[in-house]
């Protein structure tokens, strides 16, 4: 049996209100930029990236995560103005059309800042606050959702034969830290969600062994997000090319709903929702139509 949160289970802020029991949530990505592994460009031009949010959300996102910077392996960090540049004009106006919350992805505390004020109503931040801690006081004066995620080094290096003695062990003792310094700083403990981090200073096989044995981040009573959509360990193990990954993300996605997950994070939206129903039926032992 999983154990259950240790928290609320349902993430409560502001205007918002997301259960976490019920059923699997979906986060929608939408990479504002000319170079993500998966997209680059594709959504970089405001009215394409405008349109993309709202049809994952038409689709069944329950969250849209808004980046502006590329933190695929080697890459360089993106300067703030241009960060900006790309990702506040989208959130002013996808605040203003959707009713689901907008999750910033950002390290940076100046571009989290203005992302909350122009209508962003999550934090996720792939350094646990290691990259620029003024983003943890940042996210608890303003009482919304914050994201750690476990990354191994840097963008720059992760992924520099990332090597663990106890993978699952040390991962753990990172995401209780960073949890434990973000109640430090005042973040509300019912707000805070955990990421192991899939393809962030991991080898392939570390990957597979977090998806086989994620319910082992239950232990430390937060909600889990896994985000394993089109990552290169899956064209390691199906030989695919990025473009062509969709039936193994799936599976992926399966089973990180199977093992635990609370909220995948994807980019094709339609085919994610119509797996964690599947999933969440199984679970349940009953079915419940779509929604």
């Amino acid at each position: 049996m999983i154990p259950q949160l240790q928290n609320s289970n349902i993430l409560k802020w502001s205007s918002y209100c997301l259960e976490l029991e019920s059923r699997t949530l979906i986060m929608g990505v939408l990479n504002v930029t000319p170079d993500s592994f998966f997209d680059g460009g594709r959504y970089h031009k405001f009215h394409d990236a405008v349109t993309q949010a709202l049809r994952m959300a038409e689709e069944g996102a329950d969250i849209i995560d808004v980046g502006g910077e590329s933190t695929r392996p080697y890459s360089n960090p993106l300067p703030i103005d241009e960060e900006l540049k790309r990702v506040i004009p989208v959130i002013e106006t996808l605040s203003k059309e959707l009713e689901i919350p907008i999750s910033i992805d950002t390290y940076k505390s100046k571009v989290a800042v203005r992302a909350l004020e122009a209508g962003a109503a999550m934090v996720n931040d792939i350094s646990s606050m290691r990259f620029d801690p003024a983003i943890g006081s940042i996210v608890a004066a303003a009482g919304v959702p914050i994201i750690l995620m476990h990354m191994k080094g840097t963008p720059q290096n992760m992924q520099s034969n990332p090597t663990y003695k106890d993978l699952l062990g040390e991962i753990i003792e990172f995401l209780q830290g960073a949890a434990d310094k973000a109640l430090s700083m005042g973040i509300q403990r019912d707000l805070i969600i955990i990421d192991p981090g899939i393809g962030f200073g991991k080898a392939f096989d570390d990957n597979l062994v977090i998806l086989r044995d994620l319910r082992r981040f239950s232990s430390l009573g937060y909600p889990i997000l896994v985000g394993t959509s089109n990552k290169s360990f899956i064209g390691h193990v199906l030989g695919s090319p990025v473009e062509s990954r969709d039936t193994g993300t799936m599976a992926t996605i399966a089973a990180a709903v199977m093992n635990g997950a609370h909220i995948i994070r994807a980019h094709n939206v339609r085919e994610a929702k119509e797996t964690v129903t599947i999933i969440d039926a199984i679970k349940a032992g009953a079915s419940a139509p779509l929604s």
